[in-house]
């Protein structure tokens, strides 16, 4: 049992003042944060909801609660973490885990630790004693099953009359949008495997090899370079391929003269990276080819001049849009121009302008299906006050630059090496 905190990517003091702002924008709400449960299947690997993970940095523990009580008498309660209790059978099977004691309190920095079977009892006093409850979930869609904080609200406005249900979904997301040095340095790290990716990608591309030997090479340089493997299905789509967004299959040849279009990322201990580059086949772009692509590129370079704190991603999109659209291509760019980055890749967005501190993608593209072209270039931009900062910017995109890179004539493009342990 490991929780991320113990690999110093995230300090342990970090999670705990991460828990303290809440309490204190909880006021006199209680609230809860739930873990998820696994997949009884094992056929994937488990990962906590997003908001447990900021708050606790615990990653393996399904079915975890964490109580947030600020009104709670007793300081030491006002955070409590509940784990399900021990099922030794059930963990010869699974991984065994460790008594609640002294060195599990100080591995998870929590000073108050009980099992899941006492949620009820603490859960119900503390929200009697309060009357005010909050919901920290994100809500969900009107025809999807709530979010599971307001489900166990509702159920004790059964049985505690007087119950009042506040909306503070946007507390979590606030403090998650804006980034921390800590989460800053590990979504650099982040960025230099992935760019250890390309860099071994952009020499091997070639007609006749396939999609899949694309994907296979950039993610086996993230696992050779501290990764556990990409931050999502890395999208390598060629020819006509490329015109779709969220393409997949990642199986067919690539043919001389067309375009591939790479989205692919590393992942680093739980936040993810977020890079789209657009490569020639052959090594060189033709006229039309880099017609689109230099329209794509100013496009790009247009919105991450736009994206600094205050602005909202409507400005940011709209002067990325505005070069397409000028240059006759507003039909083809059939998306947004990018989204917050962290523990998600598609992370959560608060309301209101962008903070000093966060990250996010901006991602224009072209898709002509017609001529079965597509272009898109994406990097991930540390917003600041003033001017912002690509944080992919090692990794080549310019015409020139690819180019030399595909040809062999540059230091760019041979594999470089990322230290550090794996997360």
């Amino acid at each position: 049992m490991q929780s991320k905190s113990t690999d110093g990517a995230i300090p342990l003091r970090e999670f705990a003042d991460r828990r303290e702002r809440v309490l204190k924008a909880l006021k006199n709400c209680v609230g809860f944060v739930f873990a998820g449960d696994a997949d009884p299947s094992l056929s994937h690997a488990w990962r906590p909801h997003p908001h447990f993970e900021y708050l606790t940095g615990i990653v393996d523990e399904p079915g975890a609660v964490v109580l947030l009580d600020p009104l709670s008498p007793v300081p030491a309660r006002r955070v409590i973490l509940f784990l399900k209790p021990l099922n030794p059978e059930l963990e010869q099977w699974d991984g065994y885990r460790e008594t609640i004691c002294q060195r599990l309190r100080d591995r998870y920095g929590a000073a108050t630790v009980m099992r899941t079977t006492a949620l009820p009892r603490w859960g119900s006093e503390a929200i009697r004693r309060a009357k005010h409850v909050a919901c920290l979930h994100p809500f969900a869609a009107y025809n999807a099953p709530v979010s599971p904080d307001l489900a166990l609200f509702r159920e004790a406005s059964h049985r505690i009359p007087g119950l009042a249900i506040e909306d503070r979904t946007q507390v979590l997301a606030e403090l998650r949008a804006k980034k921390s040095a800590a989460e800053q340095d590990v979504m650099r790290r982040a960025a230099a495997i992935t760019a250890a990716g390309y860099d071994a990608v952009v020499t091997m591309i070639r007609p006749g090899i396939t999609e899949f030997d694309v994907q296979e090479t950039l993610e086996h340089a993230y696992r050779s370079n501290g990764a556990r493997g990409p931050a999502y299905n890395t999208i390598a789509g060629t020819g006509f391929n490329a015109t779709v967004l969220h393409y997949h299959r990642n199986d067919q040849p690539l043919q001389a003269g067309e375009l591939i279009v790479i989205d692919s990322a590393a992942g680093c201990f739980g936040y993810s990276a977020d890079v789209t580059r657009t490569y020639p086949v052959s090594g060189t772009f033709s006229k039309r080819q880099k017609e689109i692509y230099e329209i794509v590129l100013k496009s790009e370079l247009a919105g991450i001049a736009a994206a600094k704190a205050g602005a909202t991603f409507a400005q940011v999109d709209k002067a990325a849009r505005d070069i397409i659209t000028k240059a006759g291509y507003g039909d083809y760019f059939i998306h947004g121009i990018g989204h917050h980055l962290g523990l998600e890749t598609h992370d959560i967005t608060p309301d209101g302008p962008l903070p000093e501190g966060a990250v996010i993608t901006v991602e224009p593209g072209i898709y002509l299906p017609d001529e079965k072209l597509g272009v898109r270039i994406e990097d991930d931009v540390l917003i600041g006050k003033g001017r912002s900062k690509v944080l992919t910017a090692m990794i080549p995109k310019t015409v020139a630059e690819i180019e030399k890179c595909m040809q062999g004539k540059s230091g760019a493009g041979r594999t470089r090496r990322v230290t550090g342990s794996r997360d």
